[in-house]
């Protein structure tokens, strides 16, 4: 028994004088906490971008769709009018002559105007689209940087040892007053 226990004291005090396997260090394991809570905060950033533009896209979606309404109302209106024409031309046809030039002046003025109105429709669709087309790539530029300002920070914590860190810091200052006047 004696024999025994002087053995496994033999083997433990082996494993005291031989290094630490990686995995048992302090270090690892913060490492490793490190990168679970990263990659939780960065699967959330991920659904708070994702979420963003789904809604903008959404928002984007619904003006789209009521520039086509609005360009469907457009072609109703255009066809009533037309029909509007054929019908005052078919009647025109049975007045004299005189009413027949009113009857087409009418049509005439009455398609102009729908021309006018319908090119003030399409271009304020265009500009709707256009407007929401730049506000959405504003916003995506905007979210970019910050996503890329956020990563840099990152980086700059994780890769900096204090050494560099308070070169940086010593550089800035040195720079400060250069930089005030």
């Amino acid at each position: 028994m004696w024999s025994a226990l002087a053995a496994e004291t033999a083997h433990g005090a082996a494993h005291a004088a031989a290094p630490e396997a990686f995995y048992a260090t302090a270090e690892f394991w913060v490492a490793i906490g490190f990168l679970i809570f990263i990659a939780l905060i960065g699967k959330r950033a991920y659904r708070l971008v994702v979420v963003g533009l789904d809604e903008r896209a959404e928002r984007i979606r619904a003006r789209l769709e009521e520039a086509g309404r609005l360009a469907e109302e457009a072609q109703t209106l255009l066809a009533t009018y037309e029909r509007k024409q054929r019908d005052a031309a078919g009647e025109a046809e049975a007045i004299v002559a005189d009413a027949r030039r009113e009857a087409d002046r009418l049509a005439e003025q009455a398609s102009a105007e729908l021309q006018r109105s319908l090119k003030r429709r399409e271009e304020l669709a265009l500009e709707r689209i256009a407007q929401a087309e730049a506000s959405a790539v504003a916003e995506v530029r905007a979210r970019a940087v910050d996503v890329a300002m956020q990563a840099t920070q990152n980086l700059l914590i994780q890769k900096l040892t204090p050494a560099q860190s308070n070169a940086l810091i010593d550089t800035a200052i040195a720079e400060l007053p250069g930089k005030l006047h």
